[in-house]
């Protein structure tokens, strides 16, 4: 069986919403309706950073303060609202002030762009004024550019810069979170909820992590020594080799079995 067979197997092995817990995409299953979906997701992927049971916590104080439900709060709530709620808030580096900050941000974006779909597709997709035709910008090309684009306008609409919930792929990031943030929400499967639309799977960024890079690394889809954006695009190349239209579907797959340290039953087939 060659490496696409097994990355196959493991794909459908792992497409199973019970090897799910724990991690912060299961929060996105307590709602159905995409307007709280899309910013329950912004936020649990912002805070997905550190341990894994803090991570947990911290998402799941956030959101039981959103009531009835994420898009209606934050509809209903002024910055200052949000500053009393959540002003003791602390994650490992983020405050309250910077959470008030990203909340802020995404309510403003919604104000203007109705979604946090419709805000990032302004930089995916182009209008003919003549025809009204929508085509993709630069379709041959990763989503990255809309992603950064994203974020600069998430921190402009919060008027301040989020700090340590929209940091920059610019330097050694590997903008994992927001990769992770529109792998949950571009692509559906049983992992994956979905949600968002007109944005292809095929544009997508492997969310890098420790275990992605060390797997990657000794399957050969990569040679380079940092883990940052630049490689998280490699790997995601090497990727398409075995599915061009949905790279990133190996993502959870290959986390787990990094996370649960037992990678070396694919290695060993392969190195």
């Amino acid at each position: 069986m060659g490496l696409k067979e097994e990355l196959d197997k493991l794909y459908l092995e792992y497409n199973n919403r019970n090897f799910i817990h724990p991690d912060p995409l299961e929060f996105l299953y307590n709602y159905d309706n995409i307007k709280d979906r899309e910013i329950a997701g912004l936020v649990a992927s912002s805070l997905a950073y550190g341990r894994v049971a803090q991570i947990l916590k911290s998402v799941s104080l956030v959101l039981g303060k959103m009531t009835p439900g994420p898009y209606i709060f934050i509809k209903e709530s002024s910055p200052g609202s949000l500053y009393n709620q959540f002003k003791d808030f602390k994650h490992r580096f983020t405050t309250g002030s910077e959470l008030c900050c990203l909340l802020t941000g995404i309510k403003n974006a919604i104000q203007k762009y109705g979604s946090l779909n419709s805000c990032f597709l302004e930089d995916l997709k182009t209008k003919d004024e003549i025809t009204g035709k929508t085509t993709e910008k630069n379709s041959e090309e990763t989503i990255l550019p809309a992603a950064l684009n994203f974020a600069k306008k998430l921190n402009a609409f919060a008027e301040i810069k989020c700090n340590s919930l929209m940091p920059s792929p610019l330097g050694g990031s590997a903008f994992k979170r927001l990769n992770l943030y529109l792998r949950w929400m571009v692509r559906r499967d049983n992992v994956d909820p979905g949600g968002w639309v007109d944005i292809p799977e095929s544009r997508l960024i492997i969310p890098l992590d420790t275990h992605i890079y060390r797997i990657s690394v000794k399957l050969g889809f990569t040679k380079r020594k940092q883990a940052d954006i630049k490689t998280a695009v490699e790997i995601t190349g090497a990727l398409k080799e075995f599915d061009k239209n949905d790279p990133v579907k190996y993502d959870f797959a290959l986390t787990r079995l990094g996370m649960n340290k037992v990678e070396e039953v694919l290695l060993k087939k392969f190195i």
